[in-house]
């Protein structure tokens, strides 16, 4: 053993379990609603219109929210927004499984979706700055992307299996006793926060700006499919949306503290990746929607069956975030991993296409789902540790927060394109219920649409970030926009290009 190889360092290894922890804690919330909404639908008598709030609020205050949370992080203190978030989200996941009333369930939704605006770039900042450069913060990036990409696909296998045995009020319950062990563990495990920049810099108006903005644009992508995209609540809310964040951009270039640095969207690992992470949650939240429909409305599976069946992406996903991601970065460097991981979730649910028919079977679909599995999970990792990359320590949180903004409204756009791309071509057949085949033809053409945009925009993302590694070399220096930003969390064995 080489004796001047830096040493593990006692205790890091319960923090990053932490961390991971509570990374797959917020993850699995993505979709684990998904396969209870039928049972919360008939118990709180939500009409057919309402009941995708329950997914939406989540998202809209969750979307909305990140800008603010990464600034409070880097600001106030990770480890302190850390605690107040997993404290917010346990609250209010208990809030939302004793919740009698759709009012009371989606209010419970929108607080935990606050809490998650606050806890995953708070999650980030503390492994950036808790784990040094090098080999000790590529371990911990890929536990951490493990947890989030597990998490990811777990969400609905956890999901279907306790609304089957325990009831739909546990896909919230679920969480308490998670939140508790970490917030007992947090004091503990993790450093206090150091010495943090002024509080007058904080930017309130850039914050209120961007949370409305952002929540502006993804309420209307959210209520296109039940209010019609041209109507005020949809059209009218992004194009708010937009306005405010124009504003928003221009008060960004005028103050000396902003919420958003502009200087950092010249980086063209962070732009890059926003870029990626954009569209690898959009086919993702568009083909979990495709897959969980041809599931359990062709082929007939029940919650239970139909969360078993997403296992092997699980396990798979999980796979790919954490030895083939930093292998991957390590030898062809971020630009080339991250254009691969999109190729090969395009090329994955490309080859779920064929696999779904009327009177189809699970197996058929098992090619793809390796292929796409393994491409989930490395993007889920490479692109939000790209988009850390190079960013000083103090603005970490705004950093991830700009990356995780982009997965939350992609994630929305997607779903809303390619669930109006599958039902586009429905036959209605007796009593008015879609036919099986028509059903099957939408989901097919959903997936193609899907397939081709990650493809396409692999090859965006090759030719943006088309540098190669080089152990030799040090971090290359940021482009102009960029420059002076300190390269505070360049990694010396897996090198990115700005």
């Amino acid at each position: 053993m080489d004796a001047s190889a830096p040493r593990p360092r006692p205790g890091l290894g319960l923090t990053l379990a932490l961390l991971a922890f509570a990374q797959f804690m917020i993850a699995i919330d993505y979709n684990i609603v998904y396969v209870a909404l039928p049972d919360i639908g008939r118990e709180l008598d939500f009409s057919s219109q309402s009941l995708q709030w329950v997914v939406s609020a989540y998202a809209v205050t969750f979307g909305g929210l990140l800008l603010l949370g990464g600034r409070a992080a880097d600001r106030l203190g990770s480890r302190r927004v850390f605690l107040t978030a997993v404290l917010l989200y346990g609250l209010s996941s208990l809030a939302g499984g004793l919740a009698n009333d759709p009012g009371l369930l989606i209010a419970a939704r929108a607080v935990q979706g606050v809490g998650g605006a606050l806890l995953f770039p708070a999650i980030l900042t503390l492994i950036n700055t808790t784990f040094r450069p090098g080999a000790e913060r590529t371990r911990a990036l890929a536990a951490w992307g493990a947890a989030g990409g597990g998490g990811l696909a777990a969400g609905a296998l956890l999901g279907g299996v306790l609304t089957n045995y325990l009831g739909w009020e546990w896909v919230f319950f679920v969480n308490v006793p998670v939140a508790a062990v970490i917030a007992v563990a947090a004091p503990r495990l993790l450093a206090a926060d150091g010495t943090r920049p002024s509080r007058t810099g904080f930017d309130l108006p850039g914050g209120l700006l961007a949370t409305a903005g952002v929540a502006l644009v993804v309420f209307g992508l959210v209520s296109g499919p039940d209010a019609g995209w041209w109507s005020v609540r949809a059209a009218g809310a992004i194009a708010l949306g937009v306005v405010i964040l124009a504003g928003f951009a221009v008060l960004e270039g005028r103050l000396r503290n902003p919420l958003l640095p502009p200087r950092l969207l010249g980086y063209r690992n962070l732009t890059t990746a926003v870029l990626a992470v954009f569209v690898f949650a959009g086919t993702l939240a568009g083909e979990y929607f495709l897959f969980t429909t041809y599931l359990q409305n062709v082929l007939g599976y029940s919650p239970l069956k139909a969360g078993l069946a997403f296992l092997p992406l699980t396990l798979i996903s999980m796979a790919g975030a954490g030895p083939l991601a930093t292998t991957s970065v390590a030898r062809l460097g971020y630009g080339a991993t991250m254009a691969l991981a999109l190729l090969l979730c395009g090329i994955g649910i490309g080859l779920l296409v064929p696999g779904m028919s009327v009177g189809g079977s699970y197996p058929a679909l098992l090619p793809g789902i390796a292929v796409w599995g393994i491409g989930g999970g490395i993007a889920f990792t490479v692109c939000f540790s790209a988009a850390g990359h190079g960013i000083a320590v103090e603005e970490q949180g705004v950093a991830n927060a700009v990356a995780s903004t982009s997965q939350q409204v992609g994630s929305a756009v997607g779903l809303a394109a390619i669930v109006a791309v599958a039902n586009s071509g429905l036959d209605l057949g007796v009593g008015g219920a879609p036919t099986p085949d028509s059903v099957v033809d939408g989901l097919r053409v959903g997936g193609l649409v899907s397939a081709v945009t990650a493809v396409v925009i692999s090859v965006v993302v090759a030719l943006l970030l088309r540098d190669r590694p080089s152990a030799a070399s040090s971090p290359a220096t940021p482009s102009a926009p960029g420059a002076g930003v300190p390269e505070a969390t360049g990694d010396e064995d897996v090198r990115a290009y700005s």
